[in-house]
Formats: C-alpha cells, sequence, structure tokens
C-alpha cells in the first residue's frame, strides 16, 4: 500500500508542477482580457439568465439554467468549501487564500469559456440527455479535417476521459466520502464505513434517475445548504468581527512572504501558498478541468454563449464568496494555530539498534478523555521540511486503551539526526473539514459539530450526485450505455472504500484529490487553448446583441 500512495504522490508532483500552475494563471488572464473582462457580464447578465428572464420551454436541452447552474455548484460546492479551504491554510497557511482569491477572479472567465465551446458543440440527439464537454468539443473540431487528425481528436478526447473519470473517483467521490465519515466519527463515534455505506445508497438512490432527478435534487439541496452555511459563517464572522481586518492583512501579506510557525501551524513558505492556494482553489470551482461543461451542456436554451455567462458565476459564487467565509471562520477563531489540546509531561525519543528509526514514547493526563482511535500529532525538530522551509515536522500517534488505561501509540520515524520534540504540545489532528467545524466549535459549542457535520453530509451528497453524472458521460463516450450501470455500482463501492482506513492522513487526502484534478487540468488545458477563439468570437456576437436589446425576456 505504501508504494501504491508514493506512485500516486510522484505522480501528483510531476502535475503539479510550477508550469502547471503558470499555465492556469494565464489561460485565465488571457480569456479576461480577451472577452474584455466578462466576469462583469456574469455578475449581471448571468443573474438574470438564472432566475429564469430568458428561458423558454421549447428550447434545446433537459433542465433549466438555474438547474444547470444548481447541478454544477452542487459538484463545486462541497467539501471542497469545507475541508478544501482548511486544507490549503493548515498546508499553506493563510496566504493560499488569497490565491484562491485570484483563481476564482480569473476562472470566472476560464469558466466561460469551456461551458461556452461545450454549448456550441454539444450533442441534443437525445433530447432528454443531451451530451457535451471537453470530449465532444476536441472530436468535433477534428473529425472532418482527415483520418490522422480525427485520430488524434479521438485520442484526446479518450485522454480526457480517462482523466475525468479519476477526477470523478478521487476528488468527486473519495474526497467527499473521507471528510464526511471522519467528521461523523470525531463527533458521533459512528464507524467511518457505516458513513461510507449510507452515502453509497444514498447517491445510489439519485444517480439512477439520470440527469433531470440530479438537476431536481441539487436545484433543491443547493440553495438550502448555501443558505445554511453562508448564515452560519456571517454568525462566527460577526462575533469576532474585531480580527477580520487583521486576518485579511495576513492573507495578503503571507501570500507573498514566508510564515513562521505558530503552536499547530508548522509554518509556510510563500510558494507553497501559491501551490495549495492554486490546487484547492482549482479542486473546489473546477474552473480549467471540463467537468461543469458536462452539467450545463443539459440546459435549455438556444444561445450557447448565455449558458456560458451563467457558468461564470460559479467560481465567484464558490471560491470568493463560500471558500471565503470559510476560511475566515477558520483564521478568526484561531483554530489554524491553536495550542495543543493535551501536554505531554515526559517525551522521549528511543532508537531502534543499527538503524535511523525513532520511537517516541509520552506520558500525559487527560488521554482518557480522548476517544478509542483518535488520531493526534507531535511537532518534531528533524530533517528540513521543504514545505514550510524551516525543520519541523509532524509525528502522529493514535489513542489506544490498554489494560483499562488510555495511552498514545506514536508511529516510527525515520531521520538519521536525532529528532526533538519542539515543544510539549499534543494536538488533535483535525484534518479537512473537521478543521472548520473545530473553529466553528469554538465560537460557538456544538454548532461546529451540529451545522458543519449536516452541511458536509449535504455538500458531500450533492457532489458525489454531480461527479458520478460527469464520470458516466465519460464512460458512455469511451465504451458506450452497456457499461453505466457497472460504473455506477463502482461509483458507491468506492465511496466505501475511501472510509475503510485508505487515507489517513491531510497529506494523503489532499494528494489523491490533487492526482484527478491535476490529470484534467493537463487534458483540458490544450483543448482551451485550440478552440477557445470559436468561444471568443460568439461571446462578443452575443454582448453586441445583448447591447442592442435584440433578446426578449420573460418580464
Amino acid at each position: 500500500m505504501m508504494e501504491f500512495k508514493l506512485l500516486i504522490e510522484t505522480i501528483g508532483n510531476i502535475l503539479w508542477n510550477n508550469y502547471t500552475l503558470y499555465a492556469v494563471l494565464l489561460t485565465g488572464v488571457v480569456f479576461t482580457l480577451w472577452s474584455g473582462f466578462s466576469q462583469y457580464y456574469a455578475l449581471t447578465h448571468g443573474v438574470k439568465v438564472t432566475r429564469g428572464d430568458f428561458d423558454k420551454q421549447d428550447d434545446p436541452g433537459a433542465i433549466t439554467h438555474f438547474q444547470a447552474l444548481s447541478t454544477a455548484l452542487s459538484a463545486t460546492v462541497g467539501l471542497g468549501n469545507i475541508g478544501g479551504v482548511a486544507l490549503a491554510i493548515s498546508l499553506g497557511g493563510p496566504g493560499a487564500v488569497f490565491w484562491m482569491w485570484v483563481v476564482g477572479f480569473l476562472g470566472m472567465a476560464v469558466k466561460l469559456t469551456e461551458v461556452s465551446l461545450a454549448m456550441i458543440h454539444r450533442d441534443t440527439s437525445d433530447s432528454d440527455n443531451p451530451s457535451g464537454g471537453p470530449m465532444w468539443v476536441v472530436e468535433r473540431n477534428l473529425s472532418n479535417k482527415g483520418p490522422v487528425l480525427k485520430y488524434i481528436g479521438k485520442l484526446i478526447a479518450g485522454v480526457f476521459c480517462i482523466a475525468l473519470i479519476v477526477n470523478t473517483i478521487t476528488a468527486g467521490n473519495m474526497f467527499q466520502a473521507w471528510n464526511v465519515a471522519d467528521l461523523t466519527q470525531t463527533y458521533f463515534g459512528v464507524p467511518t464505513m457505516v458513513t461510507g455505506l449510507i452515502l453509497a445508497i444514498i447517491v445510489g438512490a439519485v444517480i439512477i434517475g439520470g440527469i433531470k432527478r440530479i438537476g431536481a435534487v441539487a436545484s433543491k439541496l443547493v440553495p438550502f445548504m448555501l443558505i445554511l452555511y453562508v448564515l452560519a459563517c456571517i454568525f462566527v464572522l460577526l462575533i469576532n468581527i474585531e480580527s477580520i481586518p487583521k486576518m485579511l492583512a495576513l492573507i495578503v501579506t503571507s501570500a507573498f512572504s514566508p510564515l513562521e510557525s505558530s503552536n499547530a501551524f508548522l509554518g509556510g513558505t510563500a510558494g507553497y501558498a501559491f501551490m495549495y492556494g492554486m490546487q484547492r482553489a482549482l479542486f473546489s470551482n473546477e474552473a480549467g478541468q471540463g467537468s461543469s461543461a458536462i452539467a450545463h451542456s443539459a440546459a435549455k436554451t438556444d444561445e450557447p454563449i448565455r449558458e456560458g455567462v451563467v457558468a461564470g458565476l460559479e467560481p465567484f459564487i464558490d471560491t470568493i464568496v463560500v471558500c471565503t467565509m470559510s476560511a475566515l471562520v477558520i483564521l478568526v477563531t484561531g483554530i489554524w494555530n491553536r495550542p495543543g489540546e493535551l501536554i505531554a509531561e515526559e517525551v522521549n525519543f528511543s532508537q531502534a539498534p543499527e538503524s535511523s528509526s525513532w520511537v517516541l514514547s509520552t506520558t500525559s493526563k487527560n488521554v482518557d478523555d480522548l476517544q478509542q482511535g483518535q488520531r493526534v500529532y507531535m511537532i518534531y525538530e528533524g530533517t528540513l521540511n521543504l514545505e514550510t522551509g524551516n525543520n519541523l515536522n509532524k509525528i502522529y500517534g493514535t489513542t489506544l486503551t490498554t489494560n483499562q488505561n488510555s495511552v498514545i501509540e506514536w508511529e516510527t520515524i525515520n531521520v538519521t539526526q536525532t529528532p526533538v520534540i519542539n515543544n510539549r504540545f499534543i494536538y488533535l489532528d483535525y484534518v479537512g473539514a473537521t478543521l472548520t467545524a473545530a473553529a466553528f466549535d469554538k465560537a460557538l459549542p456544538g454548532l461546529g459539530k451540529w451545522l458543519v457535520t449536516l452541511a458536509s453530509w449535504l455538500f458531500a451528497i450533492s457532489t458525489m450526485i454531480s461527479w458520478s453524472y460527469y464520470g458516466e458521460k465519460g464512460v458512455v463516450f469511451l465504451v458506450g450505455e452497456k457499461w453505466v450501470i457497472l460504473y455506477k455500482v463502482g461509483f458507491c463501492a468506492l465511496a466505501v472504500l475511501a472510509t475503510t482506513g485508505f487515507i489517513e492522513t491531510d497529506a494523503e487526502l489532499n494528494m489523491f484529490a490533487n492526482l484527478g484534478t491535476g490529470l484534467c487540468i493537463i487534458a483540458n488545458l490544450p483543448i482551451i487553448w485550440l478552440f477557445g477563439y470559436q468561444a471568443m468570437k460568439e461571446y462578443k456576437i452575443y454582448i453586441t446583441k445583448l447591447k442592442r436589446g435584440e433578446f426578449n425576456t420573460n418580464n
């Protein structure tokens, strides 16, 4: 298993090199300028389209603009907003939030471009189940350009579909299930596998009904969960309002300069703030991945650009609004750099004979207060940590009961020099959504336990049902409808697998999420660059007509 995880980590490091991040930023800048800052029309005209001002019942498609946006948002507004933001801050520091903002703003133009392309080239031969996405864009553009380019088109489309399916499995499924299972076990002691089974049953019941049922469920679930979560964030921010200016300043300054370690936070370089902020924002709002274009392709409209403008709203809602609120809740409550929950009275590192393995032993009061199987960590000084720029590292442990006494069993670490404990604090290992929940609990005891758990369940279910549809379209494009049932069964089974202890730490969770996201971005960016001019041409024509008042509304 360790070899498999090492392979995934290696692939992720290759995918997420600096050139990938620069390419994403460059794509956003180019299409922002090319479209004349289309963000403006997304926030104005896009709102009018979403509320149904331009809906026509006889337009081609299966679901309304609002249902399409809700379906796409249900995939983007998920555990990425609760757990992903927490991961970005815990690994990259507050500066990661700044880069999430940058990606959110530029992503609005990227999302408009990729969705417009998908709408231009979508297949509406089956009116109840239209198909679209990057695979259709590249195949239809190259299918009539001769046998060689036709083959290349099919190859590129196939590569994207494979990347899409991997992304569906990792980011759209396992990341969601793991976060919910971990949170539910932390607060209610429910075995993680039980949570996985419940999620699989609920998601399976919805995805059997296809895009119309998914759209109907999403259009009711998304507004409710968004309002509920945002109201809770506003409450926490109001009672900590005096800390907001300071935290906003910290977000900006630490985006460009290293941040020193502070209690639970190991410290971080500006480079890793940039990387983790970019990764988590792209994971959360999906700009550049091409996935949400699949949901929007089912929208009822005879104007492809109209749905593209609606899609531009997603990164704004997802990243600039919801992710920012989650981030500020984590920062103003101080949960990200909290002191340890326990203090070790005795600490001792012992070295195994003739090896570089070290075993930690500790004694501490109040270990009995922790749940059986609770993961904790201490901070030690050892080898250089490239992610933080210092020599601080985490050593993890798990609580267990021996002879009716609770103790912490620490993992073995392999370092060449003698490790030294940095401080005597023992920290609870809050990973992803659990860290966000702890922030709410710190503001008002019980708020995180009940609200964040409920929101996480709703977010996870909505995200998983939407991503299952994306993966389904990839399967159909590759091998046809006959494999869809097997795919849906496998999708639900993988939700259970994610909750069986397969993923353990925040770094591993981040690693698996990055795999799918990175593959989709690498596969989709060339498609945007090759054919994005078509979307820009149609966009400018559409905006000219809009300014002339050529479109009739229902009002």
